[in-house]
């Protein structure tokens, strides 16, 4: 199960995920969440809370960048754990992706 908490800060907005992204529902989930943040300059999306990881799941995240992009939008992973970052190594996405690591958050923020 995914459970997702979002917060507006100005134009960013940082999505807050806790669980695994293996099922499909959890993955429409959080594209839900994402694609909600239309008014948002820059989403942040905080996966330090995530346990797992699947291809459903991967293959979301790359769909939500490209949407971001299509709507001039920054889209930032933060924090990724160690399963989520083996599994995004593990298919060479990590180049694909602007991962955000927790000691540079506050000045990240602060900029924001």
């Amino acid at each position: 199960m995914l459970n997702i908490h979002i917060k507006n800060v100005d134009d960013l907005a940082i999505i807050e995920c806790e669980g695994r992204i293996v099922r499909s529902d959890s993955a429409f989930k959080l594209r839900a969440a994402v694609t909600s943040q239309t008014d948002a300059r820059t989403i942040l999306l905080d996966l330090s809370g995530v346990s797992a990881i699947a291809g459903g799941g991967l293959g979301m995240l790359m769909f939500l960048q490209r949407w971001a992009h299509d709507h001039a939008i920054r889209f930032k992973l933060f924090n990724p754990t160690r399963p989520v970052r083996d599994r995004l190594e593990l298919t060479s996405s990590v180049p694909d992706f602007e991962i955000v690591p927790p000691n540079e958050s506050s000045a990240f923020l602060a900029g924001a």
